[in-house]
């Protein structure tokens, strides 16, 4: 086999270990006899761990049937977080003293492995992270100590808490493309021409830059966002007037990454921290980051009109 089958085959066992982690939360919720909604939220839960699972092999069809199952149960409130099982302050405070900084290990791991593994292999960026992930999973369960049960229990815990915003990076994904598909970058092109002066190098970076912000923020993924904008924003203002696309280009992702830190879109970067802290101010994270994301923003339209003409 050469690498790209195997990559697709890695790809598959990862999509399937996350279904099976969606299968354990809907076994998890049909055991609840106290959730308000047991049902719909269990359904939930097994739709999304069946189309993880056999995606593959069922038809898209019946996906999209499936997504408008999902949608109904959202509009109708059926997915709502049981009874989940708290943690004993005193056991955690021990543990967290004990391991100290050490527990971070296992999250740099997952950068540090999958940039290795993407630079020097031909395997994909996402296989990579989902090769790393695994090494920060067992580097986990070699520092604390933590048996199979405890780990099945908070990984269905931070499934309850996400709740219905686990499924948005994947909507959110198939929203780019049908933008792209739709010429939503042509008709912004078109509304953009009438603003920006011709010739004006600064205005176009400075449209580039703030329109992957705005976008990622509305559609919550800078990936999305970046072929929509880029067709409609970077290609005729700022590549045509002598930018270099390569670094335009990747600076124009990393300024949509500002627009990440300043939307609940983003839901697990932005969301999912407040709920498993359980803060009373679901924004709290937003809030904290938006004088950063927006000077990192002023930066970016610094680095692209000096670095990328």
């Amino acid at each position: 086999m050469d690498i790209n089958q195997i990559s697709n085959i890695l790809l598959e066992i990862f999509y399937v270990i996350i279904g099976l982690y969606m299968t354990s939360t809907m076994v998890f919720t049909l055991k609840d006899k106290n959730h308000k909604t047991r049902l719909g939220t269990s359904l939930f839960w097994g739709i999304i761990a069946a189309i993880f699972i056999f995606g593959k092999i069922i038809p898209p069809v019946i996906v999209g049937c499936l997504i408008v199952v999902i949608a109904f149960l959202s509009a109708f409130k059926q997915i709502n977080i049981g009874t989940l099982k708290q943690l004993d302050n005193t056991f955690t405070q021990l543990k967290a003293k004990k391991l100290g900084l050490k527990i971070f290990i296992p999250s740099l791991a997952i950068a540090f492995v999958a940039m290795l593994v993407a630079t020097f292999t031909e395997i994909p960026g996402t296989v990579a992270i989902g090769i790393s992930s695994t090494v920060a999973l067992l580097l986990t369960f070699i520092l604390t100590k933590a048996s199979p049960t405890e780990y099945v229990e908070d990984s269905n815990r931070m499934f309850q808490s996400v709740g219905v915003f686990s499924i948005l990076p994947q909507l959110l994904a198939s929203l780019g493309a049908l933008f792209t598909a739709a010429g939503v970058g042509d008709v912004i092109s078109k509304m953009i021409s009438g603003i920006i002066p011709n010739g004006n190098i600064l205005a176009g970076v400075i449209a580039y830059c703030v329109g992957m912000a705005l976008f990622t923020a509305i559609m919550g993924n800078g990936f999305a966002a970046f072929s929509v904008i880029t067709v409609g924003v970077g290609v005729p203002f700022v590549f045509a007037q002598g930018g270099d696309p390569v670094i335009c280009s990747s600076l124009a992702l990393t300024a949509g990454f500002c627009g990440t830190l300043l939307t609940p879109m983003a839901a697990n970067f932005n969301i999912l921290p407040a709920a498993l802290l359980n803060t009373k101010d679901k924004n709290i994270v937003i809030k904290a980051q938006a004088p950063i994301a927006i000077v990192l923003l002023i930066i970016h339209v610094i680095l692209m009109y000096t670095l990328g003409f």
